[in-house]
């Protein structure tokens, strides 16, 4: 024993972390965020439409454009009991042919089927001379539903 009567005590170290220096950084950063986010907004702002998810009438006499891999034309015509006819077709006896059925039918539906090995531009090509020189409203491009996933 000391003279004192005390006794000599050893100091225990202390493992811990002081995370004060951390939390303060944390905030900072924080606050830096915060306020650089809204700055951040590159999009543009887009009204879009709200439309209910219906199914789309098919017409009773459906003609159907089909541009082939090769790209090659066909024209495909079902009628109003169910008949389909398919004639291979140059472009401008198909346009000629269309503009006479447009004639017709002021509300013709012009289904443009394009082969996915096609070039874009020769679909594109055929739906526009559809539109200008064969006078159809409503063309558009016939697409196929992807298939579920096989379970």
């Amino acid at each position: 024993m000391t003279s004192t009567g005390r006794r000599i005590r050893k100091r225990k170290l202390k493992a811990e972390i002081n995370v004060v220096p951390y939390i303060d950084v944390m905030l900072v950063l924080l606050i830096i965020f915060m306020v650089t986010a809204p700055l951040l907004n590159l999009g543009v702002d887009v009204s879009l439409p709200q439309v209910a998810a219906a199914t789309v009438e098919q017409p009773k006499q459906q003609v159907v454009v089909q541009v082939g891999a090769d790209g090659a034309l066909s024209l495909i015509q079902r009628d109003e009991q169910g008949d389909t006819s398919k004639l291979a077709l140059d472009e401008e006896e198909l346009i000629a042919r269309v503009a006479a059925f447009r004639a017709n039918n002021s509300d013709l539906v012009v289904f443009v089927a394009g082969d996915g090995a096609v070039r874009y531009d020769a679909v594109l090509r055929v739906l526009q001379r559809l539109r200008t020189e064969a006078r159809v409203d409503k063309a558009t491009l016939l697409t196929k539903s992807p298939e579920p996933p096989a379970r």
